[in-house]
């Protein structure tokens, strides 16, 4: 037994020298992250090169704060590809890879100590809890909320950032949808959230089945007319009344004024 805390404390020291050497040369450990990243997170199935868009959404001009890639990078997210990486890299690797992606997003001097470990947020509990896993709940296939909504860094952000949470599952069902036009491609009519519109292309969402579906057309090819017949709880009907009353809850705390 003694010389097994023996053998744990000198771990700890030697961790502690490798934290003060790595505080000493942040750069050096961004350059480290940077290598890290480009073999094990930027690949075809991943994440793209310096944090770009690939299999995986981008990472690069998100807006993430340290804390929560670090929790990420360390937890991984529960039903993605995305895997906890506590266990796959070495602890210098890991912390080098946090401190890059926050330079991605705009964190000019990220922490490099390891002396705490990556830190972690705070573990919600009860309906929060449970509403946070329902909003990405793999099982629920596209009709989870992730599916167009971003909150925390988890799902995709098809439509606006989230700013006024619903009062009730009811009213979630019924909220309006503004910036849906109706657009008239080919013939064809569709419920449409128009992303860009220049000279050379038009960029929209076609959200006549899930996932909306990303299309580019001719200027003169495509037009669009206000309003739509689509409604939000068309894309929520994988959930039941108590269920949208927990990611209610969730959104709350998730979301800051």
């Amino acid at each position: 037994m003694r010389a097994a805390k023996q053998f744990m404390q000198l771990g700890a020291a030697a961790l502690l020298l490798v934290a003060d050497a790595s505080a000493q040369n942040p750069a050096g450990t961004v350059r480290q992250g940077q290598e890290v990243f480009a073999k094990t997170c930027a690949t075809g199935y991943c994440h793209g090169a310096k944090g770009a868009s690939g299999g995986a959404p981008r990472l690069v001009g998100r807006g993430f704060d340290q804390a929560f890639i670090a929790n990420t990078v360390s937890r991984g997210i529960p039903g993605t590809g995305m895997p906890s990486f506590a266990n796959t890299l070495t602890r210098p690797d890991l912390v080098a890879v946090v401190a890059y992606v926050a330079t991605l997003n705009g964190i000019a001097e990220p922490a490099v100590s390891m002396a705490g470990g990556p830190p972690a947020q705070p573990a919600l509990t009860g309906d929060a809890a449970r509403g946070q896993k329902l909003f990405t709940e793999a099982v629920r296939g596209f009709g989870r909320c992730s599916t167009c909504h971003e909150v925390g860094g988890f799902g995709i952000p098809v439509a606006s950032p989230i700013v006024t949470v619903p009062a009730s599952a009811a009213a979630l069902k019924a909220i309006a949808t503004p910036n849906l036009k109706t657009a008239k491609l080919d013939g064809e009519s569709m419920p449409a959230l128009v992303l860009s519109e220049g000279k050379q292309r038009v960029i929209f969402y076609d959200f006549t089945s899930a996932p909306p579906v990303q299309r580019t057309a001719e200027p003169g090819a495509v037009t669009f007319a206000a309003g739509s017949s689509w409604q939000h709880s068309s894309a929520i009907g994988a959930y039941n009344d108590s269920e949208l009353a927990q990611i209610l809850v969730y959104l709350r705390g998730a979301i800051k004024p």
